[in-house]
């Protein structure tokens, strides 16, 4: 995060997209919230590994969760329902051992952990929840309770 002076008083910090530290929205909030992820967990060397980006769309029989993970393999990544119907996605990719002899000129590839919860609705079966992994990509299905229609009667009027 970069300072710059504000006109009212004090520090106010503003977005970098080359700085190292992790963001978190609701760092000094004054409510915390039993999905936020301690900013002690992470250091900063995996940073921008750590905010893996989750698309989510619902389908009329699913809910469907896409998480692009390159260079990751399906042992490195885990998917679980925890109590309160929330989807953790998280994983980890090591960073490559590297050898004396060796002279490197950039270093871009991030390494690190990350996490991801979502809060799911009260229409998925979290008992039938399926993942797979494909080419660097992860997909959840979280299948949806089928919404029954209210049984319409006729009722006869009488005169």
């Amino acid at each position: 995060m970069s300072l710059i002076p504000s006109f009212f008083g004090g520090r106010r910090t503003i977005f970098d997209p080359f700085s190292m530290d992790i963001w978190d929205p609701f760092h000094e909030f004054p409510l915390s919230t039993s999905l936020s992820v301690p900013r002690f967990q992470f250091s900063n060397e995996t940073a921008a590994f750590t905010n893996a980006r989750i698309d989510w769309k619902e389908t009329p029989e699913a809910h469907i969760f896409k998480a692009d993970l390159p260079g990751l393999k399906k042992e490195e990544v885990k998917v679980e329902v925890e109590e309160g119907r929330v989807l953790q996605i998280s994983g980890e990719r090591s960073r490559e051992n590297e050898e004396k002899n060796d002279q490197w000129h950039r270093m871009e590839r991030s390494s690190g952990k990350f996490l991801r919860r979502f809060r799911l609705p009260e229409n998925a079966k979290i008992d039938q929840v399926k993942a797979a992994m494909e080419n660097g990509v992860l997909s959840v299905t979280v299948p949806k309770e089928e919404v029954k229609k209210p049984e319409v009667k006729a009722i006869e009027i009488s005169s």
